[in-house]
């Protein structure tokens, strides 16, 4: 039934799902730029489906969902961890390796004949199996908000799949910038740190993490360290980039250094 409540739970459930689905989107960006070039944007659209994909089923069976919040699967130091912490502690700690591996990666690769060797690509099923995986974790905090604010399955739908085009929409410009200015993708990277220290915590103690308010912190400081960034984009945009691996005359300082 569309009622005034229905519309206005579909309007705010598809802001919220535009704004919890950004760390999906900095993750995916991420990972399809070490995909070859012709493969990149079909990445980034397989990427998002599968976000979406993972949504929607997961709605489907939101009875499961819900109890995995509550069943404790063991204990572990006295601890009881239910299976919504198992889900949250391993996103969190996949996070935390992936983003490590990335930022190493950019900032510790061994120097090409050009002095700036790309990374390692990936394999499209690769990158997508890394996607689906990540993917659980994110969709899962996601539809328990949506249940949490619409009870309608075709409001919970609809605001998924219209927030799924909005991504679309904007992951070709995001993955576009990202690769103009080198210093904003260590940024993302370091939003995947953050948010995967998060996960751990929300994980391994979500009543204190929730009495805190550590999300409401945490996209706080994200959202104010991407402004300064775009300050400083602003402000030194006629200066060449800042390389991010080592140069030729900078291994030559280290070696007189030692």
């Amino acid at each position: 039934m569309i009622t005034p409540d229905a519309l206005v739970a579909l309007v705010t459930l598809t802001v919220l799902e535009i704004v919890l689905g950004v760390d999906n989107l900095i993750f995916i960006t991420i990972l399809s730029s070490r995909l070859p070039a012709r493969q990149q944007t079909w990445g980034r659209r397989l990427g998002i489906g599968i976000a979406v994909f993972s949504r929607i089923v997961l709605l489907t069976v939101i009875t499961w969902v819900q109890r995995l919040r509550y069943e404790v699967a063991f204990t572990l130091f006295g601890h009881p961890l239910t299976y919504r912490s198992l889900v949250l502690l391993g996103g969190g700690l996949f996070l935390l390796a992936k983003a490590t591996h990335e930022i190493h990666a950019r900032l510790e690769a061994e120097e090409g004949e050009e002095g700036h060797k790309a990374p390692a690509s990936l394999t499209l099923s690769s990158m997508l199996v890394q996607v689906a995986l990540i993917d659980v974790v994110f969709s899962l905090d996601s539809v328990i908000t949506a249940v949490g604010i619409a009870r309608q399955y075709w409001v919970m739908v609809t605001a998924i799949l219209i927030a799924a085009g909005v991504m679309v929409v904007a992951v070709d410009k995001i993955s576009h910038f990202l690769e103009l200015h080198p210093s904003m993708k260590m940024l993302a990277l370091s939003f995947l740190v953050l948010i995967g220290a998060l996960l751990i915590i929300e994980g391994w103690a979500p009543e204190q993490a929730e009495e805190l308010h550590l999300k409401n912190y945490a996209y706080f400081a994200m959202a104010f360290s991407f402004f300064v960034e775009l300050l400083n984009i602003r402000l030194y945009r006629r200066a060449r980039p800042v390389r991010l691996r080592r140069t030729p005359r900078l291994e030559e300082a280290v070696a007189g250094e030692q």
